[in-house]
């Protein structure tokens, strides 16, 4: 297994150690595909015991919400047969994984431990808009080149 996939799917699993407090649904979806995507991506393959022990949540959890994903078309899902995420599943999976990528591009600019900025931003980034994302973005392009800039913030 990658590294950095196996990392990533750690921060997953410990945002998960202590139920967010008004998790949205919507958050819940995107976890879920999140944890599948990352395990495909990973072994070529997701289980509903690799995805209980990801989200900490039931097996039979799991298995409700894999049928409410696949009701929904973001997957294709039958019971003890392999997951698949469909291109729409797929796409909300990488969008998730680049707000991820640049958020966490963000908090390691500023000086923030890995860990501490993974697990921050597991806690986020559901949560901002698309334009916010695209602007930090840009942001985080403009900072890197002008690494004057970059330098100086550093030496704070």
């Amino acid at each position: 297994m990658k590294k950095k996939n196996i990392e990533r799917l750690e921060s997953i699993k410990a945002a998960h150690r202590s139920e967010r407090i008004g998790s949205s649904s919507s958050s819940r979806v995107e976890d879920y595909l999140e944890v599948i995507s990352e395990l495909v991506e990973q072994k070529g393959y997701a289980t509903t015991l690799d995805i209980s022990r990801y989200m900490n949540v039931s097996a039979p959890s799991v298995t409700k919400m894999l049928q409410k994903l696949d009701e929904d078309r973001y997957l294709e899902y039958e019971k003890y047969q392999g997951i698949s995420l469909t291109s729409k599943g797929s796409n909300l999976a990488d969008g998730i994984r680049q707000k991820h990528k640049t958020l966490l591009e963000f908090f390691e600019i500023l000086g923030i431990d890995h860990e501490i900025a993974n697990q921050d931003v597991e806690g986020i980034e559901h949560h901002l808009n698309p334009k916010t994302i695209k602007q930090l973005r840009k942001f985080i392009t403009f900072l890197k080149s002008n690494p004057t800039i970059l330098t100086n913030f550093k030496n704070l």
